[in-house]
């Protein structure tokens, strides 16, 4: 919907509210004030689920142990922002190296204090634009001939789904999987199956939730993530479409198009290369500090 039209639309609802009899039938009115919040909010800019919370998965990409080794460093990075930004999150599944780095890790992100106000980001709406490749140039420390590396981890973050009817699935399109939960501290003694992994089929897009008490919230929880997966593909489809790009059927392509460099030799700096910020003090970066970055992602 065009600005205009939104702000037509807004108006014809302020009338609603504006008459005598607004209040007769409360659930019509509810309604419209449900209708106006929306109309507000795609006017400033938020999106359908921008306000609402968030799934965000690390994974480490080309590079072995160093990517490993990176998917820990991003995660920290986000943990220490969120943090900051007093959000709560809840790890859902961690796949972990013998050497401290992760293959991948989920966590759910969400704001415990209170919900976000009109024209503001919730995180989904902060941090969605976070979601692509990250590039990391060092001195490997895995390596013994000193050398440098280079390394990759993609960050997905998608809208975490309350409502089941949001996104439909049908039961036939699903292959469910169960395994024994492996958290840390012996958690898997009991041996019980109460970890999940859902694959839609048409998409082989996939959720591996482990980190509830049961196989049942498992498998609830791996469903939410499993739905915002699809939004967040039809989403990107989308915006391709809409700019007159062509999909790609494959993520190979997608890992030679970094969204950010974070270079720690043989200079210091963190660069996005979609808004051209750059920032020299590294530490500050990966202890957190993302506000330059993800103000001017606002942008894009």
């Amino acid at each position: 919907m065009e600005k205009v039209e939104i702000e037509k639309k807004i108006k014809e609802v302020e009338e609603q509210m504006n008459s005598a009899d607004f209040w007769v039938d409360k659930e019509k009115a509810k309604s419209a004030i449900k209708e106006y919040q929306d109309l507000k909010d795609a006017l400033s800019g938020v999106g359908k689920y921008d306000k609402g919370d968030a799934v965000m998965t690390i994974f480490s990409g080309a590079g072995g142990v160093d990517a490993e080794d990176f998917a820990r460093m991003l995660f920290q990075m986000y943990s220490k922002y969120l943090d900051n930004k007093k959000w709560a999150y809840k790890i859902l599944h961690e796949n972990e190296n013998d050497h401290g780095g992760v293959r991948n890790i989920t966590i759910e992100i969400s704001q415990p204090s209170r919900k976000a106000m009109a024209g503001e980001a919730g995180p989904y709406g902060t941090l969605k634009n976070e979601s692509g490749v990250h590039r990391l140039v060092r001195i490997s420390p895995f390596n013994a001939k000193n050398l440098r590396h280079t390394s990759f981890a993609m960050v997905e973050v998608i809208p975490k789904f309350e409502k089941t009817g949001e996104i439909e699935i049908s039961e036939d399109d699903l292959k469910i999987e169960f395994a024994r939960s492996s958290g840390p501290g012996g958690q898997n003694v009991n041996k019980r199956e109460t970890a999940v992994r859902i694959v839609h089929i048409p998409t082989n897009i996939s959720a591996h939730v482990d980190g509830e008490r049961s196989q049942a919230q498992n498998k609830e929880k791996a469903l939410e993530v499993l739905r915002g997966k699809l939004y967040y593909k039809m989403e990107e489809e989308r915006k391709r479409t809409e700019k007159g790009m062509q999909i790609s059927s494959t993520t190979d392509a997608e890992w030679g198009n970094q969204i950010r460099s974070y270079v720690l030799h043989p200079y210091k700096m963190v660069k996005d290369h979609r808004t051209g910020v750059e920032i020299r003090n590294t530490e500050e970066v990966l202890d957190g500090n993302l506000e330059a970055f993800i103000e001017a992602e606002k942008n894009i």
